[in-house]
């Protein structure tokens, strides 16, 4: 091949379309496991750090505190509403302009928590329990409520704009406290503040590769599965002898419980398949895994584009 100026490259190409592919594993509520094969670990790690820190959502950005006689200063309160995920697509919204200190209806969201607590006139007098002797004593995301902007209502007659939970504590009160903030949503992404990350984890590994170099039998056998997580080897009885056998690799968590054991050390080979990546993806709960995979896929090929763009724009000698 190095006979022909551009040959390794093309062969590199066709190996590329030829081996790459993307088995999904498993997908919940929320998880989404699946595997890349035949990728550099270099774009691995690139779709991983895109999905921290480059795909958008939406969170609170601005608290306006009317009135805040609890214990939680302003800035503590403040900093708890920006972390609550809120439940909107943000492929509806533009970014807000820098320096725009009023939100409009393509950009922003806002919401309104108003909260008092009092005493329950009913309660037994020998009670000690606040859920008991008090009303609206825990402040709840629950409580925040959507205040459509401009022609909101118009533009997303279908919308249920809202905490992806509802039961995340924001303060506790007591009688005669309260709570009158209004808040303004916007678009943003991880890299410039954690709240807009929208993954609990997003993380690989290699596919573990467990080699048995010789037979393992009886109860050097039931050491070795031992030694190994849970699915990881499997016994047969074969001829009337306990065999270990390899049953899914995948499964092991490369602990080398193995290698403290002399007579075990020597017989297994424990390896990571080089090009095979075990995605776990788990959301907040804004978007689906399925769509933030596919969002880190467009950026990625969108940040592709604009180094090849900037390739051609440089004059070559």
């Amino acid at each position: 091949p190095g006979n022909y100026p551009g040959y390794e490259d093309a062969w590199d190409q066709q190996r590329f379309e030829e081996t790459f592919r993307v088995d999904v594993i498993r997908e919940e509520e929320g998880t989404l496991e699946f595997d890349m094969v035949g990728i550099d670990a270099a774009i691995a790690n690139a779709f991983r750090r895109i999905l921290l820190a480059e795909v958008p959502t939406m969170a609170v950005e601005k608290v306006f505190v009317y009135n805040n006689t609890s214990i939680v200063q302003d800035e503590i309160l403040a900093h708890r509403l920006g972390l609550i995920p809120i439940r909107a697509d943000p492929r509806l919204f533009e970014y807000r302009n820098q320096g725009d200190e009023e939100g409009t209806e393509i950009d922003t969201l806002q919401f309104q928590l108003k909260i008092k607590c009092s005493r329950n006139p009913r309660a037994a007098k020998e009670s000690s329990d606040p859920n008991e002797l008090y009303f609206n004593h825990k402040v709840y995301s629950k409580h925040m409520t959507w205040v459509p902007l401009g022609n909101q209502t118009d533009l997303f007659p279908d919308a249920d704009f809202r905490p992806v939970h509802d039961d995340i504590l924001v303060a506790l009160l007591r009688p005669g406290q309260e709570i009158d903030v209004l808040m303004h949503c916007v678009k943003g992404v991880g890299k410039d503040h954690a709240k807009f990350s929208p993954v609990a984890t997003a993380s690989y590994r290699l596919l573990p590769d467990i080699t048995l170099l010789q037979p393992i039998e009886d109860e050097a056998a039931e050491v070795l599965q031992k030694c190994f997580s849970p699915g990881v080897i499997e016994i047969q009885n074969i001829k009337g002898k306990k065999v270990a056998k390899v049953a899914n690799a995948r499964l092991d968590t490369f602990s080398r419980e193995v290698f403290r054991h002399e007579g075990l050390k020597n017989l297994v080979r424990l390896a990571r398949v080089r090009n095979h990546y075990i995605f776990s993806v788990e959301s907040t709960g804004i978007l689906p895994p399925d769509v933030l995979v596919s969002e880190a896929i467009k950026i990625l090929m969108g940040k592709c584009q604009r180094f090849l763009n900037e390739l051609d724009s440089v004059p070559m000698d």
